[in-house]
């Protein structure tokens, strides 16, 4: 008997949307549709140095990452260092040695970061944070200005060693 009621109760909710949430107005979809790709298109306007980023990160970010991006053992990723150990047996994946396009960085840490608060990062806050980071792994100077025109230009320093996905099925530029 109690299956039958169990089977009955299920089958009167069939048909029915569950009436939660609400449709997305064309503003919503507008302020998700935050996608940068390698050559910098998506990205916004703003700007951002190392130096400026010094303090964006000692209060967006060290909590996580520490003040100088070195991470916290076995909590939260270092951001530095690693540098040549990609192709060793215990490769050390950071944003200076992994990482190919500074622009994913950006486009990452504007939409996942401060973990506990992704998505409310200005964008002259994330250029500064990017840029810090970048800067702690020697890739840029602390006073390099980070924006739409600068960052795609920035070459990491594993930017080579991806490789396009030559399968038939994906459709990448080559």
């Amino acid at each position: 008997m109690k299956t039958f009621l169990l089977i009955a109760i299920s089958c009167i909710g069939f048909g029915q949307t569950p009436r939660v949430g609400r449709p997305a107005t064309e503003e919503t979809i507008k302020a998700m549709d935050l996608t940068v790709f390698p050559d910098g298109r998506g990205l916004p306007p703003g700007s951002g140095t190392a130096v400026k980023g010094k303090d964006v990160f000692k209060e967006k970010c060290s909590v996580c990452h520490n003040d100088k991006g070195e991470g916290r053992q076995g909590q939260y990723p270092a951001l530095v260092g690693g540098a040549g150990t990609i192709n060793t047996p215990k490769p050390i994946k950071t944003v200076g040695s992994y990482w190919p396009y500074a622009t994913t960085v950006f486009d990452y840490v504007r939409r996942a970061m401060p973990y506990d608060q992704p998505g409310t990062l200005k964008p002259d806050e994330v250029y500064a944070a990017v840029a810090f980071v970048l800067n702690a792994n020697g890739i840029i100077g602390d006073n390099d200005e980070m924006n739409a025109m600068t960052l795609p230009k920035v070459k990491m320093p594993n930017r080579d060693g991806f490789v396009l996905d030559k399968r038939p099925d994906v459709k990448a530029k080559k």
